[in-house]
């Protein structure tokens, strides 16, 4: 039997008992620290060489040059064939559904004028070249290709080079297949802080890139949150998280695998259930060690809801969207019979999964949003990954000669103000009558 933790609202130390059950920090101890700056450094510095290397000693590879680690757009092609019918249409349906949302993100360049004939706007330009980084050593994530490098194409993204860890010569067919489906540009078979490091410095044979997305390992996390500032990234990655929010109408057994969906992922992972309904709590957790025995990674999700999963009894449903708020959830499912009627209680959550039928795994690889989502609380200030991550915006002003004259006169004042003078004779130097 699996011991899921029970809190309720009524008892007095509940909020610091949850704070406690939420706390998590990604911790990387000094050795991996140096470790990854040391990498860092060295790839900077030696460029291919470096990389060949740390492949050699971290994959268990032998790869004379760059070339052998590096992978055509036929090689994906002849992946996209060799899949079976079914992956490959799914992958297609998959792309073609998270195109269709992405679409709705593009941002669009504005301008307005104003009467005297000054122009004032905002240019929206895609970057230039992207670098995604996808996990290849314990699992493969077909998924998590489309995720990053979809709305990136949408977005208008001239380049996507994609770098995918192959320990021991192995590929994931289904991997490459999504990156032919999502139109990656280039792929190099490398893992670990050196592919980040690779992508943000460059190298003889990899291109230096302007921004970095993709999950991975510990040394790939502490990599990114190095390079940013010299390449932009999308976040910082917690472990796996979701919160149920049930009025105990839904089937139990419904509920414990979507709680085992996001705890299988390993055992950091955190999955919350919260409902008014004591009898229903009391089922999902009879439902849990009814079906736990049956699952893959039973071990994982055991180890996984001992450690930080939650159920929590709530006295009514705006308790719980309190709840919800204070926990901030990467996934939070709404299944109860008026989902909408809840909706507006909910400030922060990464994903919000809406009705009974509406499961939080279908999220993860083909509904439409992306499943790249703000963990650890943070969204209460983060948002999923989209469109707008691979689009920049630089602001217009195109000021008439009476425009400038106007502005010049008040620029002139607060740079005075500042006692910067020459922001002030460069604003007044334009204005008629005035101009020293």
């Amino acid at each position: 039997m699996t011991e899921l933790k029970l809190l309720s609202t009524t008892e007095a130390d509940f909020w610091e008992a949850l704070e406690q059950r939420l706390a998590w920090e990604m911790v990387a101890d000094t050795e991996v620290t140096e470790r990854v700056r040391e990498i860092l450094d060295r790839v900077r510095r030696e460029g291919d060489a470096a990389v060949l290397d740390y492949t050699r000693r971290f994959d268990r590879r032998a790869p004379a040059t760059m070339a052998e680690l590096a992978l055509s757009p036929e090689r994906l092609q002849q992946a996209l064939e060799v899949i079976g019918a079914p992956e490959r249409e799914a992958l297609v349906l998959a792309a073609d559904r998270i195109r269709a949302y992405a679409e709705h993100q593009k941002m669009a360049s504005w301008s307005y004028t104003e009467p005297d004939g000054t122009m004032l706007g905002q240019r929206v330009t895609p970057l230039d070249r992207v670098g995604i980084y996808v996990p290849g050593g314990k699992a493969a994530y077909p998924s998590s290709v489309l995720m990053n490098a979809v709305p990136a194409r949408v977005a208008g993204v001239g380049e996507l080079v994609m770098t995918v860890p192959a320990p021991d010569d192995r590929l994931n067919e289904l991997v490459l297949a999504a990156a032919a489906v999502a139109g990656v540009d280039r792929v190099f078979t490398i893992g670990g802080a050196q592919a980040v490091a690779a992508l943000a410095h460059g190298t003889e044979t990899i291109p230096r890139v302007d921004k970095i997305v993709g999950p991975g390992n510990i040394y790939v996390a502490v990599a990114k949150g190095m390079v940013f500032g010299q390449v932009g990234i999308d976040m910082i990655a917690g472990p796996s998280e979701i919160l149920v929010i049930c009025d105990g109408e839904t089937n139990p057994e419904w509920i414990a695998l979507d709680l085992f969906s996001q705890a299988e992922h390993d055992e950091d992972a955190q999955a919350i259930l919260v409902s008014p309904n004591a009898e229903f709590l009391a089922a999902v957790a009879a439902a849990v060690d009814r079906l736990l025995p049956g699952m893959e990674r039973a071990e994982i999700i055991s180890r996984s809801l001992a450690g930080r999963g939650l159920l929590i009894h709530v006295r009514d449903l705006d308790e719980a969207a309190r709840v919800a708020n204070r926990v901030a959830p990467e996934h939070l499912e709404l299944s109860v019979a008026d989902p909408e009627a809840l909706l507006p209680r909910i400030r922060h959550a990464g994903a919000i999964f809406m009705g009974r039928y509406t499961a939080e795994a279908l999220g993860d690889y083909c509904a439409g949003p992306n499943h790249v989502l703000p963990t650890s609380r943070t969204a209460r200030f983060f948002s999923p990954l989209g469109v707008y991550d691979f689009q920049k915006r630089s602001s217009l002003i195109h000021c008439s000669a009476a425009g400038s004259a106007r502005l010049g006169r008040v620029a002139r004042v607060l740079a005075e103000g500042e006692g910067l003078t020459a922001h002030a004779r460069s604003a007044a130097c334009r204005i008629p009558d005035e101009a020293e």
